[in-house]
Order: structure tokens, then C-alpha cells, then sequence
């Protein structure tokens, strides 16, 4: 499976609460990990025991940007094959990160937006031995003639709408299925109801339509602008780091459409594979193994699906 779109060096600090102005907040872990939509959906993938892939910009060149050298072997450790270009003379994304006591988070990032500039040498070929594509919505312009040449293809193409964008942007267009975050959706479709949300974006694209909302489940629409929104409810688990839990869920529906499951099916599968991933701390180092998500769906049946929202 190939994942598209923003690698990032997370620094991840475990406090007791969010730092406050004017005060020094005293860490009681600390973690420097691999992060970013895609490429942490892409560890997911590999650790769900599949052939994971990602592609995406990175600073560069090879070292003179310690960031993106550092992400590369990240992912190689990772058993994820990367194709990045390396923009010369600009820095990796990275962020600093603070998790609280409830496992919720604090983010500063920094990214180039020169790493914008860049483009895949050959999107045919990077989706020729793919089942699916998930692509983020970090860098779009990378991203479209990859999700493109997946459609020609006739594979899944699944869009992490993780970042406000607007509901006419053609990277919307390009998936075969979009899975918003909850901000996400409330931005594109101008408005707080999510149901209604969904309704709005069915309106002016085809695709299936989700929107995860934490521990609130997932709302969803199959393809086709006549069809009911419907609600699958989350697992319910003791929280203790959500960082990352949104790119394991999109890269496990993703690899469950590519494994020939079913819409409701993948995304059962990825709710218990995020869910996992909140009791671990850790960002994605938290992602669960192939035979943890096996058994816990083994053991449970508290996903509902409620049919004909309103």
C-alpha cells in the first residue's frame, strides 16, 4: 500500500499539564519520534503486516538536513519504503509536542512551505504495485497525480482530510473515499453539525463520506448524494495518548478496502486498531500489531452501526 504526503520529526513531551505562560513545565518523559499524517499511517500499515510505502517531500540534501535523515531511518525502521525528494536548502517538518495526564495534546509545528514545490517523478509507477493509496491533504499538489493515476487504476484512493480545506478542492474530488477529522469537516462544510456536514460535501462529490470524532465514533455516508448518514460508535478504552490515533485509523481503512473488506468492515478494523493505539503512550510507537487488532475485535462487538440519521 502506498501512503502520500507529510513526514515530520515529532518531540514528544509527556507533562502533567499543558505548559502555561511565563512558567516552566518539567517533562516526565520524552520521545523523538517519526510523525505526520502519511507516514505514520504508513508505519500503521506495516504493522498491520502489510507492504507499506510512502511518499513525500522532505528538506534536503542528504546530510545537510538532520531532520529528514533522521525521519528516513525512522520509517526504514519502521519497514516502510520511501520515495522523498529532498528539497535542497530547506529543513524536514518537525514538532514539539506536549501530551497531558488525559493522553489529549498541544502541537507546535514548523513547516517549509517550500517543501510545497515539489513533485513526483512518476505517479504511475508509484501506484503500479499498490492494492490502495492513502493520501493526507499536507502537500496537495504532490498528492494529486498520485491519487490520479491510483483512480485510472481503479484501487482505493482514501483521503485524510485531517486539515481545513475548502469543499472545492480537487484533491477532494480525487478520493474514492474521504475520511475527515472532525475540524476538518466543520471547516470545509461551514458548519458545526457533522451530520449535516457530511450532507453538505455529499452534495458536491460522489465519494464515501466519513468524519471521525474521538471517543464520540465515527459519522459516515456511503457513496451517492441521496444516501442516509449513518453513526458507528468508538471502542471504548482508557485513554492515554490520542497522538497519532487519527493516522492509524485512516491507514488501517484504508488497508482494509486494499484487503478487500467491505466499508463497515475497514472501518471496525480501524477503530480498533486506533483504539489500541490510545492506551499505548507514545505517538505512533504506540500502533498496534496485526495479531493485538485481530484479538481485541475477537472479543468485542460494541461498534454499532445506527442506520438513517437525521
Amino acid at each position: 500500500m502506498l501512503c502520500t504526503g507529510i513526514a515530520v520529526m515529532d518531540a514528544v513531551f509527556r507533562v502533567d499539564r499543558f505548559p502555561q505562560p511565563e512558567a516552566k513545565t518539567q517533562a516526565s518523559t520524552f520521545l523523538f519520534i517519526s510523525g505526520g499524517c502519511a507516514a505514520n499511517a504508513a508505519i500503521a500499515v506495516a504493522r498491520l503486516n502489510a507492504r507499506a510505502r510512502f511518499a513525500g517531500p522532505l528538506g534536503g540534501p542528504a546530510g545537510a538536513d538532520p531532520i529528514g535523515d533522521r525521519i528516513l531511518a525512522s520509517l526504514a525502521a519502521e519497514h516502510v519504503a520511501c520515495v522523498c525528494p529532498r528539497v535542497a536548502g530547506v529543513a524536514s517538518s518537525i514538532s514539539a509536542i506536549s501530551i497531558d495526564q488525559r493522553g489529549e495534546r498541544a502541537i507546535v509545528n514548523y513547516r517549509d512551505d517550500r517543501l510545497g514545490a515539489a513533485r513526483p517523478d512518476d505517479p504511475r509507477a508509484l501506484v503500479a504495485g499498490a492494492d490502495a493509496v492513502l493520501a493526507d491533504n499536507r502537500f496537495p499538489e504532490f498528492a494529486l497525480p498520485i491519487c490520479a493515476a491510483a483512480r485510472a487504476r481503479g484501487i482505493p484512493v482514501v483521503l485524510d482530510a485531517d486539515k481545513p480545506m475548502q469543499a472545492t478542492d480537487p484533491l477532494l474530488a480525487s478520493a474514492s473515499h474521504v475520511v475527515f477529522s472532525a475540524e476538518g469537516l466543520r471547516a470545509a462544510a461551514a458548519t458545526e453539525d457533522l451530520v449535516a456536514g457530511l450532507a453538505r460535501i455529499a452534495a458536491t462529490i460522489p465519494s464515501f463520506l466519513a468524519v471521525t470524532d474521538g471517543a464520540n465514533g465515527i459519522y459516515w455516508r456511503p457513496a451517492g448524494a441521496r444516501a442516509a448518514s449513518r453513526h458507528m460508535s468508538a471502542f471504548a478504552v482508557k485513554s492515554t495518548d490520542t497522538l497519532a490515533a487519527g493516522d492509524v485509523f485512516h491507514g488501517a481503512f484504508a488497508l482494509g478496502l486494499a484487503e478487500g473488506r467491505g466499508e463497515i468492515e475497514a472501518m471496525r478494523f480501524a477503530a480498533a486498531a486506533a483504539a489500541l493505539k490510545c492506551a499505548v503512550f507514545g505517538g505512533i510507537t504506540g500502533a498496534p500489531q496485526r495479531a493485538e487488532v485481530d484479538a481485541f475485535l475477537a472479543e468485542r462487538l460494541d461498534v454499532i452501526e445506527q442506520t438513517d440519521l437525521k
